[in-house]
């Protein structure tokens, strides 16, 4: 792993359990094995590192979005909806340090200040939405969802409903296996197209 990377990893490790106030920059060259110089060679500062990981889990989650959705066979929009749900929650458990920091209040704290940050959340939560939205689409598409409600903001209120579950299960509140089937069913019945049923 080059040198770079292992910084990457091992600081969403110590941001995601500590916090990123609450990290310090030598805690992470003692954990990499790294000179604090080299870290700042390839990040110009601490918030730097930051940046860089909430960039790089907007490229990770695309691609592997992409592999799965290229892999799917003919399926109704509604079918599309709930593999889409099953993804989210696979990619939030498989990238749970990732998941973890962004779901604390610093990254948003600092999109208040900084452009850079609020254009990198945006591009990210676009991403995330639009998981949900393009199979909503093919749902009005196909008859399978309804349309009364324009696809962008059903998106929305499914992908709130499923990231709550995402958090509730980082934060032990609820066992989000035991609630998976409601979490479908509730999905399916507000989007179904009652019309077509």
């Amino acid at each position: 792993m080059k040198k770079k990377d292992a910084i990457l990893q091992a600081a969403t490790y110590l941001f995601s359990r500590k916090g990123y106030k609450d990290t310090a920059m030598g805690e992470l060259a003692k954990m990499t094995g790294a000179a604090e110089g080299t870290i700042f060679y390839h990040f110009k500062n601490k918030q730097g590192v930051f940046l860089t990981i909430l960039k790089n889990l907007k490229d990770d989650i695309l691609p592997e979005f992409e592999r799965y959705r290229n892999t799917e066979s003919e399926k109704t929009g509604m079918d599309m909806v709930e593999e889409a749900i099953s993804f989210y929650l696979y990619i939030a458990q498989n990238k749970e340090d990732l998941f973890a920091l962004l779901h604390q209040r610093y990254p948003y704290e600092l999109a208040e200040s900084n452009p850079e940050c609020r254009e990198i959340l945006e591009a990210l939560y676009n991403c995330f939405v639009d998981i949900f939205e393009k199979p909503i689409l093919n749902g009005q598409a196909d008859g399978s969802i309804n349309d009364d409600i324009p696809a962008r903001k059903s998106a929305l209120i499914v992908f709130s409903m499923v990231d709550s579950m995402v958090r509730f299960r980082m934060n032990n509140l609820y066992d989000v296996g035991a609630l998976y089937k409601e979490l479908i069913e509730s999905c399916r019945r507000m989007l179904e197209n009652r019309k077509h049923s």
